[in-house]
């Protein structure tokens, strides 16, 4: 993970159609790497890898500034409009191996709305899919991505509010994963600043967990 003066963190980003993944992992990027706009169908159907430039002024070691570098890997949803739940399974979990199999995953991103609620079938479905693809320790590899927060805050909701509001199904599922969430703004395009301060929050997730990786396999474990 560290080389020199540098440092690339592994993300993943996982989730249903129409959520946001890949406009999340554009503004992770700091790019447009990925694909993205509304459909009445799945727009992604394979995965792809994005890589961020140089980004400077994030985080510190050992009182040295280093370098960040960003990967996030985007996925077909699950459901999809058009690929089986095996399709879907067997591309994404090639695709880790592939990509993060010696470097390891560092971060499963999964991405929800912040203005849809959480229904307990669809976070089962969701947990399943998860469980599936990163195994018995995906708690500790996976934070929570709420898109749309701009939809939350336009209807009076502040993120404490929000939280305060929200489904029981949904503040289990953050407590499953140690309360690592992240609200994202999806109306406008992400802001220098604004991404600076979701990347020190992933970076704090990633510390918390000891900067641990887990290593994705091409088989079921």
């Amino acid at each position: 993970m560290v080389e020199s003066n540098e440092m690339t963190i592994n993300l993943v980003v996982l989730g249903r159609t129409q959520t946001g993944k890949s406009a999340a992992g554009n503004s992770l990027l700091g790019s447009s790497d990925f694909e993205t706009h509304r459909s009445p169908s799945s727009v992604t159907t394979c995965c792809s890898l994005g890589r961020s430039c140089r980004i400077s002024g994030i985080i510190r070691r050992s009182g040295c500034e280093l370098a960040l570098r960003v990967q996030v890997l985007d996925t077909p949803s699950y459901p999809h409009s058009s690929l089986s739940k095996e399709q879907v399974t067997d591309t994404v979990r090639s695709a880790l191996a592939h990509h993060f199999g010696e470097e390891g995953l560092h971060l499963a991103l999964l991405v929800l709305r912040a203005d849809l609620p959480l229904c307990p079938d669809e976070s089962d479905h969701t947990i399943q899919f998860i469980q599936e693809l990163l195994g018995p320790t995906w708690k500790d590899f996976t934070a929570v991505l709420l898109t749309h927060a701009d939809k939350a805050e336009e209807a009076g909701f502040s993120e404490e509010a929000y939280l305060h509001s929200a489904s029981s199904t949904l503040l289990s599922l953050l407590s499953s994963v140690q309360h690592k969430y992240i609200f994202l703004d999806n109306q406008k395009t992400i802001i220098k600043e604004e991404r600076a301060i979701v990347l020190r929050k992933l970076l704090n997730f990633i510390r918390q967990n000891n900067y641990q990786v887990l290593l994705p396999k091409h088989s079921k474990e």
